[in-house]
């Protein structure tokens, strides 16, 4: 190795990535280095392949995992610090690294070797997760397009060439317009209803633009479209003008000047449309449920069946709203509109419920949420979560490093923490990714495997003055939930890495885990050991929790159609470069996936027929789906992205905004405005994992709600029966990973396939269990 190289912290042999070393000028000489020895290791391996697991899948793992883990170091510094210089020196590698992908990916002797194992006398012999492995290569190769030939595999890899491309312009264009909107404010009125927490933190920002002496008494203020400052508005201002600018600019973002992604989203799914065909399929659509459980048409009946039973509920929560504006005597009553929904949405539920979500943000200060998740972690799951700060660099002072332990103090797992919102130089929303994964192959002492470390990122409030970040009820939802994602990763006891942790498991059942802790926001003991005043340390009133369950339900219909903004979207998955790495949340993604919320409930229909036809794992029998929404998915948004990736037509008859107002006439009891160009911001979709997957969210539910009943039947209170529980989801839904069929995995926990009972109780269609 030159002396140039072995100064480039991207080519050292690390374990935690050197994420304060790693420099935009790093990336040209280090990525093109690494795929020169990858390349010359590929060759290597397409020489001396042999159809046996140490002469083809080791090998292969140790190249795919390497590229993984230093391109997903430097991604996700573009992700949480991003640069002009950084993101350059990525556009110039990327095609140099996707071409690499490509040779791996469509590499005949490789496939031939997987095909060989699997037609072979010791197919038998393979473990679960073995033949898991080789049948999913195998799958992975043809939609790589190992079976093109010639002028057809030039131009499916032209393709992926460009949809990579197109998609990192696209996230890049919805940073730099969310980044591009400020609002000063100086005249105090303009302000009202505004929380104190969204005051100071709109005066921090303006300080950090350089607007001296701004405080959150006499401003200035500066708003943004960054989520917290957004949904503050939205929520809180009673200054309708400000409501409309904020909302307008929101839902135009990426869609004008240079920044406008109208003709990438038309390129894109022009693109994909080009790449199914070559592969054989009748539409994208198709291509995506390939390695899905569901298939186009029970994706599509499922979210009818979502939308039908949401209609009625959604006419009366907007007829209560309406209604309750009157008795305000509020000059819109009879005029409302988008940005006004939201607003007079929490008045009435301030006034239904008496729960202010502003006022609670003091019980729930994010040091003594932390505290509250991991003492959650180590009575289910029997570990010990403790900061590790200067174990490994960090990209950033408020970056939290933790070890994860097991019952005897010995480290299973690491993971970074990145909590709040940084506008200027980190992407919008919530999401978990992969540092790296445990694998035998890594061991570093050829005894114990490699242990995995985590990302765990979100978007919340930063501390204000001498005040921690105090968090509102949707954002603890959201830690629980990222952590969710972590803890499947972590606790696996996969060896074989390349079905360890998150990865392989099928996307539309990937949310289980995290969905599943979202649940116990909801359970009083972890609510109360969590819900401390920060500055008195008293505990959340007993009433105000009691109204907190109460409101669980609260505008259900709304929700579920999206006509109300519930909570921010999350930041979209990175794309799928290598075929290791799953970004989750994740832009939804963590893609756009919407942030978590409280689940919701429609009376419109009652649950069994809705359950009929719509979830069905392929080879085995029907199995129920929830009837209704939480927000964590938009009707709208997956209906959307089912029809533009299955029946839409690339330069034809129809505009992509065409098909979202068609849609949006089946979904939406107040038509968008004819400037909404949510598709622009759409990263879910377009710069993440979720094209024509966006459904999946629903398609999990079931799992993680008949998952979390089973500490119901085992009994809440009773901690012993907890525990017991708890160990066993550890030990089949944390711990077997990519290496068994989701449904498997299931009914191991469970003992039986997924019940609607546990979905329909918990959104109201059935008697609370009185242990909840």
């Amino acid at each position: 190795m030159s002396t140039a190289a072995a100064d480039n912290p991207l080519l050292n042999d690390f374990y935690f990535p050197p994420f304060d070393a790693i420099q935009a000028d790093h990336v040209r000489p280090g990525i093109r280095a690494l795929l020169k020895n990858l390349e010359s290791e590929l060759v290597e391996l397409e020489r001396t392949v042999e159809p046996t697991w140490p002469k083809l899948v080791e090998p292969l793992e140790k190249i795919t995992d390497r590229l993984a883990v230093v391109w997903g170091a430097v991604n996700h510094l573009k992700a949480v610090k991003d640069t002009p210089e950084l993101r350059s020196a990525i556009e110039e590698v990327q095609p140099e690294k996707v071409e690499f992908e490509l040779k791996l990916g469509q590499s005949k002797p490789l496939y031939n070797a997987f095909k060989d194992i699997k037609e072979s006398s010791n197919w038998d012999a393979l473990s679960e997760a073995q033949k898991r492995i080789v049948e999913s290569q195998i799958k992975e190769a043809i939609l790589n397009g190992v079976s093109l030939e010639d002028d057809k595999r030039d131009q499916f890899n032209k393709i992926e060439q460009e949809l990579a491309k197109l998609s990192q312009k696209f996230e890049e264009n919805v940073l730099d317009a969310t980044k591009k909107f400020e609002k000063l404010i100086v005249d105090k009125q303009q302000v009202e209803g505004l929380p104190a927490t969204a005051l100071g933190m709109a005066a921090q920002t303006a300080l950090s633009k350089g607007h001296e002496n701004a405080t959150a008494e006499n401003g200035p203020w500066l708003i943004t479209l960054d989520v917290p400052s957004f949904m503050a508005v939205m929520q809180h201002a009673r200054n309708r003008a400000l409501r409309e600018e904020v909302y307008r600019a929101y839902v135009s973002r990426a869609s004008s000047g240079d920044l406008d992604n109208t003709s990438i989203i038309d390129q894109i799914l022009k693109l994909r449309l080009e790449k199914a065909k070559l592969l054989g399929y009748e539409n994208y659509a198709e291509v995506s449920m390939a390695t899905k459980m569901a298939t186009v048409d029970k994706a599509e009946e499922l979210l009818e069946s979502l939308r039908s039973a949401s209609w009625n509920a959604a006419v009366q929560d907007m007829e209560d709203v309406k209604q309750f504006c009157q008795t305000q005597a509020t000059p819109e009553a009879n005029d409302l509109n988008h940005w006004d929904i939201t607003f007079w949405s929490e008045r009435l539920r301030e006034s239904r419920y008496d729960i202010n979500e502003e006022e609670l943000r003091p019980y729930f200060s994010l040091p003594k949420v932390m505290d509250g998740l991991f003492n959650l972690a180590k009575m289910l799951f029997g570990i010990v979560v403790e900061p590790a700060d200067g174990l490994a660099s960090v990209w950033n002072k408020d970056v939290k490093f933790y070890s994860v332990k097991d019952s005897s103090g010995s480290p299973i797992a690491y993971f970074y923490f990145d909590p709040f919102s940084r506008p200027s130089e980190k992407r919008g929303g919530a999401w978990m990714d992969e540092v790296v994964a445990r694998s035998r192959v890594f061991s570093r002492d050829a005894a114990s495997p490699r242990l995995p470390v985590a990302h765990m990122v979100c978007n919340q409030m930063p501390p204000v003055g001498d005040k921690p970040s105090l968090m509102t009820f949707r954002e603890v939802e959201t830690v629980f939930h990222e952590f969710g994602h972590a803890l499947q990763h972590m606790l696996t006891k996969q060896d074989e890495g390349l079905v360890a942790g998150i990865r392989g498991i099928e996307w539309d059942a990937v949310e289980l885990p995290s969905q599943f802790m979202e649940n116990w926001c909801y359970h009083r003991d972890t609510l109360m050991n969590i819900a401390k005043h920060y500055e008195t340390g008293e505990t959340l009133p007993e009433d105000v929790y009691r109204k907190l369950l109460a409101a669980r339900t609260f505008r259900a219909g709304l929700l579920s159609l999206r006509q109300i903004l519930p909570a921010p979207p999350l930041a979209a998955t990175s794309a799928v470069s290598a075929p290791l790495r799953q970004d989750l949340d994740r832009p939804p993604p963590r893609p756009l996936r919407d942030l978590p919320q409280g689940e919701d409930h429609t009376a419109a229909t009652s649950g069994e027929d809705i359950f009929a036809t719509c979830f069905v794992y392929p080879g085995q029998r029907k199995a129920p789906v929830k009837p209704v929404t939480t927000s964590s998915m938009a009707l709208r948004s997956a209906c959307v992205d089912l029809e533009l990736h299955s029946k839409y037509v690339p330069c034809g008859s129809e505009s992509i905004y065409d098909v979202d107002q068609r849609v949006s006439k089946r979904t939406q009891l107040i038509p968008p405005l004819q400037e909404d160009r949510f598709l622009c911001s759409f990263s879910h979709i377009f710069a993440g994992g979720y094209a024509a997957g966006y459904y999946s969210y629903k398609w999990a539910e079931v799992l993680s709600a008949d998952a979390f009943s089973a500490f119901e039947d085992a009994g809440l209170n009773d901690e012993k029966a907890v525990k017991e529980t708890g160990h066993r989801f550890r030990e089949t839904i944390l711990a077997l990973g990519g290496g068994k069929a989701p449904l498997e995995v299931f009914v191991e926990f469970r003992g039986r396939e997924p019940s609607p009972e546990a979905l329909l109780r918990h959104n109201g269609l059935l008697p609370v269990s009185t242990s909840a």
